[in-house]
Formats: structure tokens, sequence, C-alpha cells
């Protein structure tokens, strides 16, 4: 029942039906006519290949969202090991496949907490990355050891933006845990895409839904875009949607209030993102967007690369083409080619891309002027002072 809640109020959110009441209770009762309607819509605006994977995938729905209730039980009730830590860990992590922008928000969080006077470490699975130790350090904080293909993508990025806070990635996660306590003197743990990692202990547990997908078509992998079951999240502490904008603000408000009305006792917070300027490649100096050549050929590899090129085109951003890559694409010499050939034969003047794209992209050259997009996140002030109260709440109790 509870799934079919959810299932039920997110497709009417993503389709723009409002709720008759404040209470959404009209949402949370929609027929079941309605909601095959919406997910028949939701599964044709797929693309083909998603499509097709979840039609195949649906049956084994159940089994796989079994499994997961099963694993999650087995940690809660402790026969699996989970490792707790002699300092504060935040998760932040997604019930969904696909981006909902937790670096930038890991990034934020980080920033936020080393103003605080805390010492803070990022610790990542390092997804992508070639190195395959036990503990990889990618920073200290002071200075950085592993490039783009040995840390991965996003752990470089965070590395190369965030001066004095370390950057460790590792499979098992309890171990770079550790070594950022005893061996870096972390005070404080950001345990980034940690929502499934149950193995790690944590004290405060966010859950992000990009704005524009929100719960995407409400069902389990391999049917559907959710990692695992809805009652998954009765283990979060605070919900984030991420990427709100004038246009899918009103949606993510009714997604808020369902989140609200289906749990209570857990705040609901809301993020954005800006584009502040473009960074130029062959000079490191950063340039105001009024500066930029145009045309421009935009290209990038993440989970939503349809969000970027709208972040382009919502600065003004005159676009020759676009080439839209999976996500963490590893950059080949066939797709560096393919990317230079597009760009030139659309008349581009320039070249742009994401800062997470660029990171692994220093040591190669384009035939024209090369910039990445430089953005900032803008959070609610109440989860910071959400997470400042569960800080001091959780310090009182370990006394």
């Amino acid at each position: 029942m509870e799934k079919k809640h959810l299932l039920s109020v997110s497709l009417a959110c993503s389709q723009g039906h409002p709720a008759k009441d404040k209470n959404n209770l009209s949402l949370l009762q929609t027929s079941h006519k309605f909601t095959n309607l919406t997910l028949l819509h939701n599964i044709f605006t797929m693309p083909d290949s998603k499509r097709n994977l979840y039609l195949l995938g649906r049956p084994f729905s159940p089994l796989y969202s079994a499994a997961m209730k099963l694993r999650s039980s087995l940690y809660g009730q402790n026969l699996f090991r989970r490792y707790k830590m002699e300092v504060p860990v935040i998760s932040i992590g997604n019930l969904t496949m696909g981006g909902t922008g937790k670096t930038p928000i890991v990034s934020y969080l980080a920033t936020f907490l080393q103003g605080q006077g805390y010492r803070p470490a990022i610790i990542s699975r390092g997804y992508g990355g070639a190195s395959g130790n036990k503990v990889n350090v990618v920073s200290d904080g002071k200075e950085i050891f592993l490039d783009a293909e040995q840390a991965g993508d996003e752990p470089r990025l965070l590395a190369e933006t965030l001066p004095g806070i370390p950057v460790l990635t590792g499979i098992v996660r309890a171990l770079p845990c550790r070594h950022a306590i005893h061996t870096l003197g972390c005070d404080i743990l950001l345990l980034d895409d940690g929502f499934q990692h149950l193995a790690v202990d944590r004290d405060i547990n966010l859950v992000l839904f990009s704005a524009e997908s929100l719960a995407g078509n409400s069902r389990v992998f391999p049917g559907g875009d959710l990692r695992e079951p809805v009652s998954a999240l009765l283990r979060c502490d605070a919900f984030l949607l991420t990427g709100t904008t004038a246009g899918n603000k009103e949606r993510a408000d009714r997604f808020a209030a369902l989140l609200q009305s289906r749990f209570p006792s857990k705040p609901v917070f809301f993020s954005s993102y800006t584009a502040s300027e473009a960074k130029d490649e062959k000079g490191g100096t950063t340039i105001p967007l009024t500066t930029l050549p145009t045309p421009l050929h935009g290209f990038c590899g993440i989970a939503r690369p349809e969000a970027f090129r709208q972040s382009l085109i919502e600065q003004g951003i005159s676009l020759s083409g676009f080439t839209a890559l999976r996500d963490h694409q590893p950059y080949t010499p066939r797709i560096l080619r393919q990317i230079r050939k597009e760009a030139m034969d659309s008349g581009a003047r320039g070249i742009i891309t994401t800062a997470k794209d660029m990171v692994k992209l220093k040591d190669h050259s384009f035939p024209l002027p090369f910039f990445s997009l430089q953005m900032l996140t803008h959070i609610d002030d109440g989860l910071q002072s959400f997470i400042i109260e569960r800080l001091k709440r959780l310090k009182h109790n370990r006394r």
C-alpha cells in the first residue's frame, strides 16, 4: 500500500495534476485507472533504451524489492555488521537511480561544516576510479594525490574545489572513514551516495530527489528508477529536493507536500543552482558568461545532460550543437574525435562542458576555445539549522 500511494502521487505531481486539498488526500486516493494512465505516459516519454529495459525488467521488480527489504532488515537487526564511527556521520544519498545533484550538495555541506569549525572529510565509493586500494586518499586537504582516472570524476572534482577538506574513496567505506578519523584528524564525515551503504552507521540521513524527475516512474529496479522500495525512506531524517527552478517549482512543492503527509516527522528542504561564471581552461581564469564567444558547442557526460543544456540556454548562451553522453563517460580518442568534429561542423566558436567533465579532460586539447560552466548551490537556511541542531543533540547524548 505504501508504494502504491507514492506511485500515485509522484506520477500525478510529475504530470502537473494538483491536489484538491491541502492535505493531498485526493492524491493519496488517486484511482487505479488514473495511476495506470500516468504510468503509461511516463513510460512512453522515456528514451527507448530505458523504456525497453524497464518493460523487460518489470516482472523482476518484486524480487529485487524483496531482496532490498530483506537486506535492510538484516542490517537493522544487526545480523549484518554495521560499523559505528567515533565522530558524526552525515549520509547524502537518494532513493532513485541517476543524478539528484549529490556532488554539489556534498560540496556545499562540507564547506558549511568547515565554516562551523569542524574538520570534515568526504568518503565516496569512487565510482569509475581505477584505484583499487582499500583506502584511496584522493586529497588530504593539502595535496591532491590521484587524478580523475584513478579517483573517479566526482571525488577528483571535490578534491580540486575544496581546499582543506580531505576526500577519500574505498569500496568498504568503513576503512577510509577510519583513516580520515585516525590518520587525518577529521571530526565529522560526509558519506557521499551513502543511503544504501548500510554497513556504515550514520547520525543524519539525507535523501535527495531531483525536482525535475522526482520519483521517476516510481517502480523498483529493474522495472523502474527506484533503488529500493519506498519503505526505505523510513530510514531517512530529512528530504532535499534539488535543482528547483521556476519551471518545476510547482511540481516540487506538490511532491514536498506528499512527502510531508506520508512522513510527517521528516522535514523537506529545497535547493537550486545558478550559473555564476565560466572557466577558460587554457588560461585557468574565470570570465563572465556575457563575454563568452558565441555560438558554443556544449557537451557533457552526466546523469541528466538535458539539465546542463537547459542551464546554458537559461543563461542566454547560444548553442550551435550539443553532445549528450552517458554518466561518467570515459573520454576515449573516439569520443574526443566525435566532439571535435561535431563542434567544428556546427560552426561553433568555442566548446563548453561541466566542471565534473572538465576534471577528466585536463590533458586533452580542442581546436576551439574551451570552457567549463561554474555553478553555485543555494540551499534553504533551514537545512543548516536542522544539521546544527542534530549535531548539538548528538554531542549532548554522547557525553
